[in-house]
This record gives structure tokens, sequence and C-alpha cells, in this order.
């Protein structure tokens, strides 16, 4: 065979291996477009899915709450009786069967509270009849009738009299009472009875002043808000040595919540979300927030840990995670609940929620401090029934989790997960006698804030919101350690006031409301 015959005919085969590549890449490339139509098809069908899903979650939520009001026996309407059922013997005797009869009057047969707290006046009452004669009449018998009066708000103005003497060659001057703040005639009860109704009934300060006003103080708004921002001044060395102090319990526990806060925005005003944070110190009882321009940020947190190497309890958001790499952190079986409660009737999910309460009901089934009962035992009584239980749950997260119908972004899958991310901060909880099945006490605290949103609507700058940070902790201080707020802060603003600035902070510790009561 020539040479040219071989090249030509290796030229023949070269062309029809190049048609059979371009056939192929074609066949190639039609065929991806295929799979990719697929894939459309595919994402778009599980994108219908999730959001069928929650237009079915939001349906059912709907349901719910309509059943919870019919269920709702306040809420409840009672069919009318009609003319006709009360004339007929027959249906007088089914009604007076059927319907609820009227609750028994007990109030003369109860035994009434005797209030020996509040002040008692006595007075002697006698006949008023008109040939009544006391010298001539003779004494019986004699019975007490109580009543219990209410006097409004009092104000007192308080007038000092200061006397100036010589007295051999000397002046002597007498000395009043030093009010709290300078410049000022307001003494620390009614600073406080202004942070009383404020930090712990939640009031606005102008609904404080029509209060004032209607029970005899005329008294401006401007006024109100000075005299806090000045006791906040007063009480700034007080507030370092609270966050100080927090962190020397070796058991904490956090929280964060929000409040709208009035900002400057272009043309005037506006409001945004301005976010508290909360520490609570669980066996001192001392509750520190703190506002740092509204942020939510993990820096806010972590910057006020700092170094602290003890037990930090708290819900799953992530800058409390952080924390576990230098702390022991323990979860909040509340709102890993919560998260499986919101899966409705899926049975899994319920036997969740049902073993997470059979953890509650052993734990209640003692109290520390309560028939002897002590942290140490209450240490090896967890250590005998929570195992088992832990063990069940496991088990059963990870069977959830390697379910391949299970949708991404669905309730249960949200549940799962969140529980298996905080797997290991539940199990800390079972490692001491006195730890927390959940954050519930910081929850509770946090309701003056939300208390105070609903009332107030909002705080009116970053300061005022950060000026009430100060005084809720020391209002929740005094709750938890079961001291009136009023009485402590007419006490303390005194004494604070008396303190030079440069006092150390470590002098304002026995001030605080876990010391106080001791004073």
């Amino acid at each position: 065979m020539k040479k040219d015959e071989i090249i030509s005919m290796l030229q023949q085969q070269n062309a029809f291996l190049q048609q059979q590549l371009r056939e192929a890449n074609d066949r190639l490339e039609e065929a991806n477009r295929k799979v990719d139509e697929l894939f459309k098809k595919v994402s778009s069908l599980e994108e219908l899915l999730i959001r069928k899903n929650q237009e079915e979650k939001k349906q059912r939520n709907v349901i719910k709450g309509l059943t919870k009001i019919q269920q709702n026996k306040s809420e409840r309407q009672t069919p009318s009786v009609s003319a006709s059922s009360t004339t007929s013997p027959d249906s007088n005797s089914q009604q007076s069967d059927s319907a609820p009869k009227p609750r028994a009057r007990t109030n003369y047969g109860a035994r009434r509270k005797d209030h020996y707290e509040v002040e008692v006046e006595e007075e002697d009452v006698y006949p008023t009849d008109s040939c009544f004669d006391e010298m001539k009449a003779r004494l019986i018998d004699t019975h007490d009738v109580v009543r219990y009066i209410l006097v409004p708000m009092r104000f007192i103005k308080k007038v000092y009299h200061v006397r100036i003497y010589t007295q051999d060659g000397a002046v002597m001057e007498g000395k009043a009472p030093v009010a709290p703040l300078l410049g000022s005639n307001y003494d620390g009860s009614f600073i406080a009875g202004i942070a009383q109704l404020r930090y712990i009934y939640s009031m606005p300060v102008e609904r404080i002043v029509k209060y004032f006003t209607e029970n005899g103080f005329d008294m401006d708004k401007g006024t109100a808000h000075g005299l806090l921002r000045k006791t906040e001044g007063v009480f700034e060395n007080l507030y370092k040595a609270m966050g100080l102090a927090v962190k020397e319990d070796d058991y904490l526990a956090g929280d964060e919540t929000y409040h709208r806060v009035l900002v400057k925005v272009p043309g005037g005003k506006g409001s945004k979300k301005g976010y508290i944070w909360v520490v609570t110190a669980m066996h001192t009882g001392l509750v520190y927030y703190f506002y740092h321009d509204g942020s939510r940020g993990q820096d806010v947190i972590l910057n006020y840990i700092g170094d602290y190497g003890g037990t930090f309890q708290s819900d799953g958001f992530y800058p409390y995670r952080k924390m576990a790499a230098k702390l022991t952190r323990l979860s909040c079986l509340q709102h890993v609940k919560r998260k499986f409660l919101d899966c409705d009737d899926d049975g899994e999910a319920q036997t969740i929620v049902r073993l997470i309460n059979e953890l509650y009901q052993m734990e209640h089934h003692h109290r520390i401090e309560t028939d002897g009962w002590t942290v140490e035992k209450n240490l090896r009584w967890r250590q005998k029934y929570a195992p088992k239980i832990l063990k069940e749950i496991r088990k059963r997260l990870d069977r959830m989790a390697a379910d391949p119908e299970m949708l991404p972004k669905s309730d249960k899958y949200i549940a799962v997960h969140y529980m298996l991310n905080e797997w290991e901060a539940i199990g800390n909880i079972f490692t001491r006698g006195d730890y927390h099945l959940d954050n519930n006490l910081v929850e509770r605290l946090n309701r003056y804030i939300s208390l105070s949103r609903r009332n107030s609507l909002f705080f009116g700058s970053h300061k005022g919101a950060q000026r009430a940070a100060m005084f809720y902790s020391l209002a929740c201080s005094c709750r938890l350690n079961k001291i009136n707020f009023f009485e402590y802060i007419s006490d303390v603003i005194n004494r604070a006031a008396l303190m030079q600035p440069n006092t150390d902070i470590r002098e304002y510790r026995a001030l605080l409301p876990d010391k106080w009561k001791d004073l």
C-alpha cells in the first residue's frame, strides 16, 4: 500500500472519529440540558412543598387559635332561653338541672386576713340616741367593726427651720438633712416613688406625672425625667459594682430582649429595635442589664463575659454557644421543647416532648432545701434518672435526623437539629445538683421590659435605654432578694450621694441588694 493511500485512509478515519465525537458531544449537551430541566423541576417542586407546608402551618395555627377561643368558657356564647321554654314545666325542670347554679356566698363564713402590716387607728363609737347618758348607762358589751380605708398617695412639704446661734463667740447652726441630688429639694423617697412606678409597675413618666397631679402634687414631665437622669449619675459607680458583682457567682444565666428606641433619622425622629442584654447571678440574686446602642452583636455579651470561667445558661443563640469554648454552658430545655411543640401533631415530635416532660416530672420529685434535700442528694438523684431518658431521646433524634423524607426548613427539621446542636449543653445540666433545667427565671425578669414595651412604646434615646438598664438592674435584684424597691432606693440614694466620686468601686458592693438587707 502506497504512502499516499495510507495517509488518505488515516484522514478518512480521523474525519469519521471527529464526526462521532461531535455527535457524542451533542448527545451529552442534550442530556445535560434535560438534567438541568429535571433539576429545576425538582427544585421547584421542593420549593412548592416547603411553601405548602408553611401555608398549612399558618392554617393550623389559625385553627388552633380559634379552637382555644371556642374552648375558653369566658368567651363562649351561651344560647338564650326562648320564652316558650320558660313556660313549660318540663323545660323548667330540665333547665334547673342543667343550668349552672350561682356560687354560694362565702364572705360571711370565710376567714378574713387580719392585715397586721397596716397602720391601726381606733375609735370608740357611742349610741346616738337622744336619751343616751353615758353616766347613767351601764356597758354590757363591746364588739369590733373593721373598715379598711385607703388614703391616696401623700405628698409632704417638710420645712426645716434651721436655727443659727452664737455662743461664747462661736456661731452654731443646725443641720438639715442633705438632699441626694445637688441643687434639688426632692428627698430620696420622692425619687424612689417615681422609680418604683416607672420600673416596677411600668408606668410611663407622663402617666406618673398625671397620677401625682391627681393626688395633689403638680409636677412637670421634664422635672420627673430630670430626677431620674440625675439619679443615674449618683448610681453610676453602684451600677458598675453590680456588673462586677454578678460575675462573682459561679453560675450565671443570660438572655436578651428588645425595646423600641427613638433615634434621629433624616427629616426628624424615628424608632428602631434596641436590644437589652441581661445576666443574672443565680445564687446571689443580682441582675445586670446592659445596653450598647441597641446592638445585638456578639461582641456586646462576649466583652462583658470576658475571662469568666464559671457556668452560663442560655438559649441556643450563636454568641452564647460561642462561650462554650472557655466556660461550662447549659442549655434551656424549655426552648428545646417549644421547637417540638411547633411541630403540632407529629408523633415523633410529641414523643420528644413527652420525654422532656418526664425529665421535669422526675426533677420535681424533690426540692432542694426542703425536707433535708441537699444539692449533693439532688445530683445523685439526677445521675440515677437522667441517663436513661437522655439516651432514649438521643436515639430518636438520630433516627429522625437520618430520615431522607424530612424537608429542610420544616418545623421538625429545625427542632431536631436545634436539639442536636444543644446536646452537650443539655447534658451539662445534669452534672451538678443546683443547675436549673431551663432559663425561665431570666425570661420572667424580661417581662418587666415587655411591660414597658407595651405601656411606654419606646425609650426616648439610647441614653434613656441605658438609664433604664441601670434601674431595671436594681429593681430586679431587689425582687430576687425579696427587698422592697422603694425602701431600697430611698436609703441607698442618700448613702451613695454622700460617697466621694473617687471612692473605690469595691466599697459600693455592700450597697447592692444582696448585702444591703444585712446592713
